[in-house]
């Protein structure tokens, strides 16, 4: 795809009833993808992945599996590289950079000397009867993990959806139409693979096929995919590789596919029949069983944490135009959509059993894909796997893990041959051969401390979970880890440090042509967090009481981080000035991020001259190196400057059409770093406390998130409101105390116990930092005094919020058009202001031209909690009266219906509701100007008296639709 890319914005376009209803959680298009890989859309369930078309005559399927690799089990350890490690040392200490190079080249690269590319299965391609098709819509909904297209043919409307189940281990398509006999295609599979086509049976085709030779290395992973379909109606056929599908009334198309690969050393896996005993068990599944499962699996991830930021009319434009726009455009929504599509497609490509997420995830068309799509661990995997932990998806780590226990077994041998070691040892990349030899050159290659950082995700994982279980089994591989380093390091001769020699900062020269170096920072920084883990570790363990010392005094040895001549962190021992100052790697802050070597209050200095870094390095880069960089910014509590950059790589240079990040080409981490970064400006856990809301962007004034993970074992959910912390949410894993920050405490709070209103009284540490005592499984809320009523985009954060742009018929808000708080609040309702009725006291909504002013109710769970006798809204139907069923859910787990209800809301006060405010007003109900009384009602119901913890809204049209109304709600409280 050309790059830049363009999209044009549509005048009058709208969010689909269907984003809506997703609260605007899904990307959409109002054309197909093409033959444009970066426009179709990406799903998968951790092992299977495919990439949806939507294209309305061809539909393309781009399916993949996440152990069809090139190549097949192989030692690339080279064994001469241990006779020449005192040489290249000798080399390097006499600054003879050039000549070590030359010689790590022509003795410690592997054999082969790259590693082995990730490749595709093939595709699945459906053809259907031609024709001019008319409102064509295709999607990709986060909530549901599932993409569909529509459109209507000869005045027939067809439907296609499309998910990855992980329950199920099958890709399902459901194909149907709104005309019986209507939907008919022929499918047949193709692959770049070595491989051949065939019909099983009168209703299945498969394709059977090797992956490919590489690097001088037999392809030995050999696959098997089947489609099969169940249909009503109409004929099935399939001979010579071909299924035919004529006159059904509706199919539902089944995708499976089997990988011989078992392991890095074992391909005898029975693909087909891992593929017929996925594909046999589907078919007896309903599909609407299938879709259950699917959801209910997904969701269970998938809505652990919610972010809202507020929405603004750049929503109703399709995902593409919000891309090529967002520069120009406020679009907070945008943000929430990235941060929670990172989580989706982590969800999608990296699940307990499977491989970890590569450098594209599981997605990749290409035989020869960039960097191989394999896993380069000097930045990319272990950027994969930021947002793991703080945004609650710790099962999704599982992958990586079992990949370094792997590792440990690779990397010994490696160590032993090419370095004479103990321990283990892995360089710049790995794949799925667990290859860990110094590969691609010494430029690149050389950099011993891919394991080691690898090793430190482990003790960091176990600081978010405290599962002692997982610490014991994956503790051996920080161990082994630890031991090469205790066996390797080496003293500097003029400086007296232990250091890692040959090595580098990753791929970048020191001078001219040169990367290998001795005793880099980022080596340094990384090798502390991985003595520190071990010894942590150990202690919690209870062993190894002899290798915890030996750890902390080779600790002590190492290189401090040190300031250069121009302020900044000097990316080597020495004060070297890098040769490309721009350069897209900020290696030597990894002591900013991801650990916590570098922070604001302990080690100043640093701090500020790790800002001077940020300032010399600038702000432009490749996806990945943006996303990077959000993250560092977010550690500098610096949220506009973190702002800034989430707008830098939301353009069309660095985001292609379905939001995958560009480096470019396409590659992964840069989504999984975006959704890392906005985290980290939400939270920060890493300095042994929680600070909540530490780089919250002037963007963002007002929003909500919940789930978040904090190290120590916490869930917090934030609300926010003019920028100001409203509300926190704090549920403790473990008994113990924390220590929270945020500017909350440097006024009147409160701290009590959510679930019974008991108060807490906190240990003030500083200004803006108390200590709170916790018991495990008890969640703590925190709020500035005074505060007595939320407002609305606190109560409504996980609720479609409207704002006053629009001037659409049948709008509730629009410059002057129709009803909107703003236009109520000139007519003498003050924004922010308190209003009563009937005990209840409600605020009404803090209005600004552009700004969120009504909820629509359409079917969510809403943040409302506290102890009253009556539950009250201040709200309105639209063209008829609106009700609907809503629940009260107490803390105690009971559920309280009611139903909601109010008139509609033009033509003056109804019978049935005491109206709340009233006023003269112009609408356009069909598009007609005229002076019309409008109302907002009261409505509400009585309440238990005990404390509510959510309100369920009716599941309530969220735009106009046929003899289907919509509510909108202006406030909501709870009254004594």
């Amino acid at each position: 795809m050309p790059l830049p890319w363009t999209a044009e914005a549509q005048a009058g376009s709208a969010a689909p009833a269907e984003v809506l209803a997703a609260d605007d959680l899904a990307l959409w298009y109002n054309q197909s993808a093409g033959t444009d890989w970066l426009r179709a859309l990406p799903i998968g369930n951790g092992r299977l992945g495919a990439m949806v078309f939507g294209n309305v005559d061809n539909e393309r399927l781009q399916l993949n599996e996440d152990t069809v690799w090139a190549g097949g089990p192989h030692d690339p350890a080279n064994t001469a590289g241990a006779g020449a490690l005192a040489e290249i040392r000798r080399l390097v200490f006499a600054n003879q950079w050039s000549q070590a190079q030359d010689l790590i080249n022509q003795r410690m690269l592997g054999r082969p000397v790259g590693q082995l590319a990730y490749q595709p299965v093939g595709n699945l391609r459906l053809t259907f009867p031609s024709g001019s098709a008319s409102q064509y819509h295709r999607r990709l909904d986060l909530t549901t993990a599932t993409t569909s297209v529509t459109y209507v043919m000869n005045g027939v409307r067809y439907q296609r959806d499309v998910f990855a189940s992980a329950p199920d281990q099958v890709i399902v398509m459901r194909l149907t139409a709104d005309r019986t006999g209507a939907v008919t295609f022929t499918a047949a599979f193709d692959s770049p693979q070595s491989s051949s086509v065939s019909s099983p049976d009168g209703s299945t085709i498969a394709l059977n096929g090797t992956s490919g030779s590489m690097e001088g290395v037999t392809g030995a992973v050999r696959f098997h995919a089947l489609a099969g379909v169940s249909a009503s109606g109409g004929t099935v056929s399939s001979s010579g590789g071909t299924l035919r599908v004529s006159g059904a009334n509706s199919v539902t198309l089944f995708v499976s596919i089997g990988s011989s690969y078992v392991n890095y050393r074992d391909v005898s896996g029975d693909h087909q029949g891992i593929a017929r005993r996925h594909l046999s068990a589907a078919r007896g599944v309903s599909y609407d069983t299938l879709l259950a499962r699917h959801v209910a699996d997904y969701q269970a991830l998938f809505q652990r944490t919610t972010l809202d930021l507020g929405r603004t009319s750049a929503a109703d434009q399709p995902t593409d135009v919000r891309i090529s726009q967002h520069a120009s455009v406020a679009d907070p929504q945008f943000s929430a959509l990235l941060f929670q599509y990172g989580r989706y497609l982590l969800i999608a490509s990296s699940r307990p059993g499977t491989q970890p997420a590569n450098l594209q995830g599981i997605w990749n068309d290409q035989m020869a894909p960039p960097w191989d799509s394999k896993y380069t661990l000097n930045a990319n995997l272990p950027m994969n796997y930021w947002p793991a932990d703080t945004t609650n998806l710790s099962e999704c780590h599982e992958p990586v893990f079992a990949m370094i226990r792997d590792l440990a077994v690779t990397g010994a041998r490696t160590a032993q041959v090419q370095y004479g070691a103990s321990g283990w040892v892995t360089h710049h990349n790995t794949d799925a051969w667990r290859a860990t030899s110094v590969v691609d050159g010494a430029f690149w290659g050389m950099w011993q401390t891919g394991g080691a950082w690898l090793a430190t995700m482990i003790w960091d994982h176990y600081r978010f979970t405290g599962d002692v279980e997982f610490l014991r089994t994956n503790y051996p591989a920080m161990k082994g880890a630890a031991q090469f380093f205790l066996s390797t390091l080496v003293t500097e001769p003029n400086l007296g440090y232990l250091v890692t020699n040959p090595s580098n900062s990753p791929e970048l020269a020191h001078h001219a042509n040169v990367s290998v170096c001795a005793g880099p920072t980022m080596d340094n920084q990384i090798l502390r967090d991985l003595f520190d883990g071990c010894a942590a570790a150990s202690e919690v363990l209870g062993v190894d009481t002899d290798f915890r010392t030996q750890v902390r005094t080779a600790r002590q040895r190492l290189a401090p981080t040190k300031v250069g001549s121009r302020g900044n962190i000097q990316e080597w021992l020495a004060d070297w000035v890098e040769t490309e100052q721009y350069h897209r790697h900020v290696s030597h802050l990894y002591g900013l991020h991801p650990s916590n070597q570098i922070t604001k209050r302990a080690t100043p200095t640093l701090f500020e001259a790790a800002r001077r870094t940020l300032e010399l390095r600038g702000d432009d880069g490749t996806g990945w190196s943006l996303a990077w960089k959000i993250n560092f910014w977010a550690r500098m509590e610096e949220g506009a400057r973190a702002h800034k950059l989430i707008r830098d790589l939301v353009n069309t240079s660095r985001l292609a059409p379905n939001m995958f990040d560009l480096h470019p080409p396409f590659q992964i981490d840069g989504n999984f770093g975006a959704t890392s970064g906005i985290a980290e400006m939400l939270l920060h856990s890493h300095n042994g406390e929680l600070h909540l809301l530490p780089a919250l962007p002037s963007a963002w004034p007002s929003g909500r998130v919940t789930g978040l993970r904090g190290r120590g074992g916490y869930t917090v959910s934030l609300t926010w409101s003019s920028g100001q912390l409203a509300e926190a949410l704090i549920r403790a894993d473990r008994s113990g105390v924390v220590q929270v920050r945020a500017r909350l405490f440097t006024g009147g709070f409160t701290v009590v116990d959510a679930v019974d209103g008991t108060a807490v009284t906190p240990v003030r540490v500083e200004s803006d930092c108390v200590r709170i005592t916790v018991q495990a499984g008890r969640t703590y809320r925190a709020q500035p005094t005074g505060q007595t009523t939320p407002t609305l985009e606190q109560l409504f954060s996980n609720v479609a919020t409207t704002n006053d742009t629009n001037t659409g018929a049948g709008n509730f808000d629009g410059n002057g058009a129709t009803l909107s708080a703003q236009a109520l609040a000139q007519a003498g309702v003050t924004p922010g202001a308190l209003l009563s009725r009937e005990g209840v006291n409600f605020r009404w909504p803090n209005v600004q031209p552009g700004g969120a002013d009504n909820a629509i109710a359409s079917g969510q769970s809403v943040a409302i909690s506290g102890t009253g006798s009556k539950l009250g809204f201040l709200a309105a139907g639209t063209y008829g009266a609106v009700s609907g069923t809503a629940t009260v859910v107490y803390a105690d787990g009971t559920r309280q219906s009611f139903t909601l209800a109010v008139p509609d809301w033009y033509g003056g006060p109804k019978s049935g509701a005491t109206a709340a405010i009233v006023m003269a007003y112009q609408n356009r109900p069909g598009n007609r100007r005229e002076n019309t009384a409008a109302t907002i009602y009261y409505a509400g119901a009585s309440l238990a008296a005990k404390p509510v913890v959510r309100v369920e809204l009716p599941n309530i049209s969220a735009r106009p639709a046929a003899g289907v109304p919509t509510m909108h709600i202006f406030a909501m409280a709870i009254g004594s």
